[in-house]
């Protein structure tokens, strides 16, 4: 017999592929995976059915996914005999969603659970451990967690697998990436788009990425779409994705042993050949990699009937396929004639050990998936070589008087990041790059791309198939490129526009979750670098793309998560922006949030004045002070380049027309500086903030994103009354700058206003600047609308000279 395979592809026979011994071997270990798996969703006692199971032995509650597990176990078994035969590096990504005990059960047998986990030991005592605590509260999930071993990729969101499988290839010439994506899962959008990065796989310089489209057909209550086409126009999409789609279809055990083993095989010849031609002639091309479709029943050797309905081969596998185990004797019966139908006396020892001949099985050492040092990145992790970032200084003589964009100053320091790392560092970007102002790192490297090359892209495309900046106009692609890069020990950075950077918030959240239980709840995972993510053409610069792109609410997302993973810089100028990016590119196990603009902007610090900005996170500018350290009428505060400019021209306009009022100025860099160090490790405390805004005077603070954020981080501090915050509130159009900054009351004039309303005694004498200041209002909005930008005045505005 043989299975079904692309026109062109090597047949593949099921006779070849395993003597009877080795098939009885592999049948058998895979039974112990699939018993695991059932025994963690339903026991608590009674582990080896040593016993007629009884009502006690159960678990009051049921959780788990059954659905999965036996087609994903089968797969880890047969990739371990590749493993084995070929010598392979290779990791596992579990995609269906809550299919962890496939991957527990493979991770025990191999002993790599039990070398973490001591209590929970290759014995009876440690096997009953093992099923207590699955789906138990405060122990194992139904997803591959950071606990598991083996485990980058947790699944607790469907989309994303294979775009981690890909970004844990890149620049890993000899690991092969196995990848499980359920049925479900392929029906989510990133994970149909992350089918294109087969186009971004260098087999001169990366590893490969294994992909098995598992098809058991059913979601949670629904037949899958992939299932229900014919098989001729799912090999068509594959092969319209780019891919060699091998089938490997039945629910005969012995029979899909012969052919998994044998497509297995012909699909690792398949990569090392594609590999071996491409590096033998350093001419990287793009092949048609080979990816497996498995089409096996859900809920594959479970109860194939309960209560007269079909559970095997439909969507009542999914879950616990046979509940009320304990009321219903006829339920208990099922349970424990399926659990004794995979002979668990013949797999497993007197001690509960895994039987000597099934023990010699899988791979040893770093080569078992549960163990691969690739799966757990901190082992591989090398600081990145860095280049100083102090040669990159924007020079000024004064504070206020140069301008210089951010972004574009930013561009050359990371150029030379990557000439000096250029195997473990990648910049990520929708096709975003040049317009975000980093075009200057294509000096140092072009943009990866293994599709078709023209002749006119020689002409300023900068595309090569040996590039290293990523770049796919999909942000969930290369995020999940980005994590999975990082997650394997490299480090990178993802830069994208602030109204965008949404479609990853899903993405960030998981990352921010799988980071905190790594950091603080899995000690034997040692540190990961940072996600760092820049955040450029900001919500106040978008003068042609207008009311759409006009949202900085990631920032208030971010804020969400826990304290000790996430930060939020928001630098005032190109040199705070260097200092704050050097910082992150050596910070470990980390989120970092870097809000950063494009456009020419002053610079107000020197380098060594923004080193020492930075490094505080918060700060007092005297040169933009006249308090004289003695406690001022009002504190005006800013965070974000652009509102740090009409915070620091309201001054001005103040000072000018006040000279007698004590102004105090500070500036924000480190957002999370603003929380009292009691809700966060890098907080002030409270005696420090108080010195900073003072008690019973207004704080008028000028902010990038929507106000209220700052009000949630300072409504502890005693002065929170007095903290008047002005930011992005839903106001915008095509706008000039200064025109979107009035229609939100951020401006400079606003501002000077804000702060006659609220100083006591100024109320009388400011009287006539507050008409001036309407007045300017009025004209400045006019001439918007009139001449389509704003006054040179405005444009050309500097700190002026004292």
């Amino acid at each position: 017999m043989t299975s079904r395979h692309p026109a062109g592809a090597q047949p593949i026979t099921d006779a070849a592929a395993l003597g009877a011994d080795e098939l009885g071997r592999i049948d058998a270990y895979w039974r112990a995976c699939n018993y695991l798996c059932a025994g963690m969703i339903y026991l608590r006692d009674n582990p080896l059915l040593r016993a007629p199971l009884r009502p006690e032995h159960f678990k009051r509650r049921l959780l788990g996914h059954w659905g999965s597990d036996p087609g994903q176990a089968f797969t880890w078994v047969h990739l371990n005999r590749a493993i084995r035969k070929y010598d392979l590096d290779m990791i596992y990504l579990s995609g269906p969603g809550h299919g962890a005990p496939a991957v527990i059960s493979n991770c025990y047998l191999e002993g790599a659970y039990s070398e973490i986990y001591r209590e929970k030991g290759q014995d009876e005592a440690g096997l009953l451990k093992l099923f207590r605590a699955f789906s138990f509260p405060g122990q194992l999930g139904s997803h591959c967690t950071p606990e598991v071993p083996g485990s980058i990729h947790e699944g607790g969101e469907l989309g994303y697998s294979v775009s981690h499988a890909f970004g844990a290839a890149f620049d890993n010439p000899d690991l092969i990436v196995s990848v499980v994506v359920g049925d479900g899962e392929a029906e989510t959008g990133p994970l149909a788009t992350s089918w294109h990065s087969n186009k971004f796989l260098n087999p001169v310089r990366d590893g490969a990425v294994l992909p098995i489209l598992h098809l058991n057909g059913y979601k949670i209550a629904n037949p899958t779409l992939l299932s229900r086409i014919t098989p001729q126009e799912l090999e068509d999409l594959f092969k319209g994705y780019g891919w060699t789609p091998y089938l490997v279809e039945g629910d005969a055990p012995s029979l899909m042993h012969q052919r998994m083993a044998a497509t297995v095989d012909a699909c690792v010849r398949q990569i090392r050949a594609i590999q071996a031609e491409a590096r033998s002639t350093g001419e990287p091309k793009r092949p048609r990699w080979p990816m497996i479709i498995l089409r096996s029943p859900k809920g594959w050797t479970g109860p194939k009937e309960v209560d007269g309905h079909r559970v095997e081969g439909s969507w009542r596998a999914h879950q616990v396929p046979v509940p009320d185990v304990q009321s219903n004797p006829e339920h208990l019966r099922i349970v424990e004639q399926w659990m004794r139908s995979y002979r668990p006396e013949e797999l497993f020892d007197e001690h509960g050990t895994l039987v000597a001949e099934l023990r010699d099985l899988p791979p040893k050492g770093a080569r078992r998936m549960s163990a691969n040092p690739h799966a757990n990145g901190g082992k591989l992790y090398m600081p990145l070589d860095l280049p100083g970032f102090r040669d990159y200084a924007v020079l000024s003589s004064s504070p206020g008087t140069r301008s210089a964009s951010p972004t574009a100053t930013l561009g050359k320091f990371l150029r030379d990041v990557m000439r000096r790392n250029m195997n473990n560092f990648r910049l990520f970007s929708p096709d975003e790059n040049a317009s975000n102002r980093l075009q200057d790192v294509y000096e140092a490297s072009s943009k990866t791309w293994l599709a078709e090359i023209r002749p006119e892209d020689a002409d300023g495309t900068d595309i090569s198939p040996d590039g290293r900046v990523m770049e796919m106009l999909s942000e969930h692609t290369l995020e999940g490129w980005l994590e999975g890069y990082l997650l394997t020990g490299r480090h990178g950075i993802f830069n994208t526009y602030e109204a965008f950077v949404h479609i990853i918030d899903s993405m960030y959240n998981q990352h921010a979750k799988w980071l905190e239980k790594a950091k603080l709840q899995s000690a034997w995972r040692p540190p990961i670098a940072s996600l760092n993510l820049l955040i450029s053409s900001l919500v106040w610069r978008q003068d042609h793309n207008g009311f759409t792109h006009q949202d900085p609410g990631f920032l208030d997302l971010v804020s969400n998560k826990s304290a000790e993973i996430t930060r939020i810089y928001l630098p005032p100028d190109a040199n705070c922006l260097l200092s704050v990016v050097d910082h992150c590119l050596r910070s470990m196990d980390y989120v970092n949030v870097i809000v950063a603009d494009k456009q020419l902007h002053l610079v107000y610090l020197d380098m060594e004045a923004a080193i020492d900005h930075c490094t505080k996170g918060i700060g007092i500018w005297k040169w933009a002070s006249n308090d004289g350290g003695e406690d001022p009428d009002v504190v005006i505060a800013s965070a974000g380049d652009i509102l740090t400019r009409e915070a620091l021209a309201a001054v001005a306009i103040l000072r000018q027309h006040f000279p007698d009022m004590k102004i105090r100025f500070v500036n924000v860099v480190d957002l999370y500086r603003l929380q009292p160090d009691t809700e966060h490790p890098h907080g002030l405390s409270d005696k420090d903030f108080d010195s900073l805004f003072t008690k019973n005077k207004p704080v008028i603070f000028n902010f990038h994103g929507y106000p209220w954020l700052i009000h949630k981080f300072t409504y502890r501090r005693a002065n929170h009354a007095n903290i008047h915050v002005r930011g992005y509130k839903e106001k915008g159009n095509i706008n000039t700058p200064l025109e979107l900054a009035i229609k939100n009351q951020v401006d400079r004039f606003n501002l000077a206003i804000d702060v006659i309303d609220r100083v006591p005694g100024l109320q009388g004498p400011g009287a006539h600047l507050k008409e001036w200041l309407k007045d300017q209002i009025v004209a400045n909005l006019l001439y918007a609308d009139t001449e389509g930008i704003d006054k040179p005045e405005i444009q050309n505005w500097q700190w002026p000279a004292t």
